[in-house]
């Protein structure tokens, strides 16, 4: 195990407390905060027109922190945008974007947010976040909920225990090809070069088709990682408010009349983010996966894109981690907080990416799975 690795699954046992200046939890919620500065505000993206072009130009703004995806989760599963913002005039001078998640089964909390691999609170300064923070949990202590969770934000909580620590890759991107190529790892550049002497060949989609296509490879991966597949809808949706406006790409490996890789990318302005990935295991020696990837670096390489994430990583899936340093990506930790509104204070959570609900899952048949995960996804976040 590496030095790296070690000291990101070392468990933290203090509670760091972090009481928020005027959170109380009877008071009547306002949507804008009674502190000094100019006040907070409670908005949605969702209804918002002009919402991307308000954040337009923040070097600190990701493409999570946009309209579409905001309707995506909203749309696919029913959370409740609350997002918590100062503006100046028509552009947003702080935010912290949550979303409240009400369910029988897990509780009601709110989530910066939901399915998001990162989304740091865009603040200029430590009392600008505080604010919004403060906000934030005078509305979910009004709202009962369970706890607040943030997924980023490392900058401004220094102090605070991570309820979850996760890899982050990053790869800087360059339009000339031979020097990206050359950063490659030995072995990712000969799996590229097999599956290009296999005869693999590459599409890039944005339709129902290109969905669809990439759907059957997710339940088959899902299915071999012994999870179930997030429902078809909320591919649909992502297709239709992100994909199809022209804010991503899916990218798939063909063999014959068989798909066998695929990958969907995300993308705002000089930033791109590597989503969700699938492959068929049955054909894991065409060497699909890594064709994808570097397709789609090239893509965005060539289309302005400076940076592409990989998204987030858990420490317990060492292939997967293997294979995102293999891209030449610069390392990173990305830590998620939980803050408990009935404990006033930040508390340790657990990674459940492993456990027996793995060999459950991938037991089951394909459409047992895929109901399952119809019902669960939404409760989990």
């Amino acid at each position: 195990m590496s030095a790296s690795l070690g000291r990101l699954v070392s468990p933290a046992r203090q509670v760091f407390r972090f009481e928020p200046q005027g959170a109380v939890a009877d008071s009547p919620a306002r949507g804008a905060s009674q502190g000094q500065g100019k006040p907070v505000q409670r908005l949605s993206p969702i209804t918002d027109e002009e919402w991307d072009s308000r954040l337009a130009g923040r070097a600190d703004c990701s493409f999570f922190h946009g309209k579409p995806w905001a309707a995506v989760l909203a749309q696919t599963y029913g959370y409740e945008p609350h997002y918590f913002a100062v503006r100046a005039g028509e552009t947003l001078d702080a935010l912290l974007p949550v979303m409240e998640v009400d369910s029988w089964l897990t509780g009601r909390r709110g989530i910066s947010l939901p399915f998001t691999d990162y989304c740091d609170p865009l603040a200029g300064s430590l009392s600008a976040f505080q604010q919004l923070f403060d906000e934030a949990v005078v509305y979910g202590r009004n709202r009962r909920w369970k706890y607040l969770e943030l997924r980023g934000g490392q900058q401004f909580l220094a102090s605070a225990m991570p309820s979850h620590r996760f890899y982050g890759h990053e790869l800087a991107l360059m339009e000339d090809e031979k020097v990206l190529f050359a950063a490659l790892s030995p072995a990712v550049r000969r799996a590229v070069r097999k599956a290009e002497r296999e005869g693999v060949r590459v599409e890039f989609l944005n339709d129902a088709r290109g969905i669809s296509q990439f759907y059957a490879l997710h339940c088959r991966t899902r299915r071999k990682h012994g999870l179930p597949p997030q429902p078809f809808r909320f591919f649909q949706n992502v297709q239709k408010h992100i994909l199809a406006r022209g804010g991503g790409i899916i990218v798939l490996a063909q063999a014959g009349a068989r798909s066998v890789a695929g990958s969907i990318f995300f993308q705002l302005g000089q930033q791109a983010i590597y989503k969700f990935g699938a492959s068929d295991e049955r054909t894991l020696e065409l060497r699909g996966n890594d064709l994808v990837m570097w397709e789609g670096i090239k893509y965005f390489a060539t289309r302005g894109c400076r940076k592409l994430h990989l998204g987030r990583t858990s420490a317990v899936n060492e292939g997967l981690h293997r294979f995102k340093l293999g891209w030449g990506a610069r390392e990173c930790t990305i830590n998620y907080f939980k803050y408990d509104l009935r404990k006033s204070a930040f508390v340790p959570g657990r990674d459940e990416a492993l456990g027996w609900h793995n060999k459950v899952f991938a037991a089951l048949p394909l459409s047992l799975s895929r109901f399952l995960g119809t019902l669960l996804y939404r409760h989990v976040a």
